[in-house]
Parts: C-alpha cells; sequence; structure tokens
C-alpha cells in the first residue's frame, strides 16, 4: 500500500498533469463534443454512478460513446464490437478520447490520474460475490487510466482486469505510473497498443 508520502506526491502529480491536460484537450473534447452531437442529435456528456476509494460512489464524466438507449434493458457490460456503441464512440474509446472529461474527477479528488478503472456499483456488489478480492481494488483511488487500461482494454474478462490491477495496487511507484501513463499517451496518439 501507499504510504504517506507517496499519497502527497500522487496528488501533487494528479493536479499538475490534469491542469496541463485540461488545457491540452479542452480542443479535443469541444471537436468530438460536436460529433457527438450532430450524430445523434443527444448530449455530449455522460454521467454514471462508480465506487471509488474505500466505497464511496461519485459520478464519473465522459463523452458518450453509446447510442441513446444503449441501457434500455438495463446495466450491462460493455463487450467487444458492442453494437450499442456509435461509430464516433468507437474511435473515442479507441483512443481513449471519451476519458478525456474526467480530468473533472480528478480535480475533485474522486479520482486519481493512475489506477483501477472505477466500475458501478451493481457490477462492484456482483463481482465482490462472485470473484474472490475483487474489493481489494477499493483500497486505491481509481484512476482515468491504469495498468488493466494499457495492457487488457475493454474487453479483457473481469478476472483478468482484476490480476491486472492488483499487480498495479501491489506494486505503486512513480516510475511505473510514469510507465503507464507514456503507454497511455502512445494509445491515445497511435491507437497502438488498444484492444
Amino acid at each position: 500500500p501507499a504510504n504517506f508520502g507517496f499519497g502527497v506526491v500522487r496528488r501533487i502529480f494528479d493536479l499538475v498533469f490534469a491542469l496541463i491536460a485540461s488545457v491540452v484537450c479542452i480542443p479535443v473534447i469541444v471537436i468530438f463534443g460536436l460529433l457527438i452531437f450532430l450524430q445523434d442529435g443527444g448530449p455530449v456528456f455522460y454521467l454514471q454512478e462508480r465506487v471509488g476509494l474505500q466505497g464511496k460512489h461519485f459520478m464519473i464524466y465522459r463523452l458518450r460513446s453509446m447510442r441513446l438507449d444503449a441501457e434500455a434493458n438495463g446495466a450491462q457490460m460493455a463487450e467487444e464490437d458492442d453494437p450499442r456503441i456509435t461509430k464516433i464512440g468507437r474511435f473515442i474509446r479507441k483512443t481513449r478520447i471519451d476519458e478525456l472529461p474526467q480530468v473533472i474527477n480528478v480535480f475533485k479528488g474522486d479520482m486519481s490520474i493512475i489506477g483501477p478503472r472505477p466500475e458501478r456499483p451493481i457490477f462492484v456488489v456482483q463481482f465482490n460475490e462472485e470473484i474472490p478480492g475483487f474489493i481489494e481494488r477499493l483500497r486505491v483511488k481509481p484512476g482515468i487510466t491504469g495498468w488493466a487500461q494499457v495492457n487488457g482494454g475493454y474487453d479483457i474478462s473481469t478476472k483478468e482486469k482484476l490480476d491486472l490491477d492488483m499487480y498495479y495496487i501491489n506494486h505503486q511507484s512513480i516510475f511505473l505510473d510514469m510507465k503507464i501513463l507514456f503507454k497511455t499517451i502512445k494509445i491515445i496518439f497511435t491507437g497502438e497498443g488498444a484492444r
């Protein structure tokens, strides 16, 4: 587990990087927000309840990548080649552009730049019952990007994701954070490594 000193350094890193990212990414968010709106006239942003550090619930911000009726049949996990994902949504998911508005969550302190992806409350309950140790993910603040995201993508199994998340939780360091950050930037600009 990260100690107090690491936590202070992490928070400073989060705030500085979120500030830089927000300046650089605002034009990207505006452009893709306009494309999302022109696609179907629906909302540009998507807010969804997630579970963070120590089980705290919060609302996550994303660019909308799915159809307006995506959850007409209730909550469900995204899958590879998910038919609910729009054409623009497919691109912004592959390049992780849909995640950019989450800098708001970083400023608010709900998320870190790097950490496990926060899950929805309904899935936290389900996975905690099905997968021993799943609740351990709540020992650290969730992140916009992380070890599981850059090594697995959206469509890996929950057990595989947990294994990657636990590796990160047990080996946290500035060096590992920088490695994840560089891999994330490579995915955003090239799509290479996106799964």
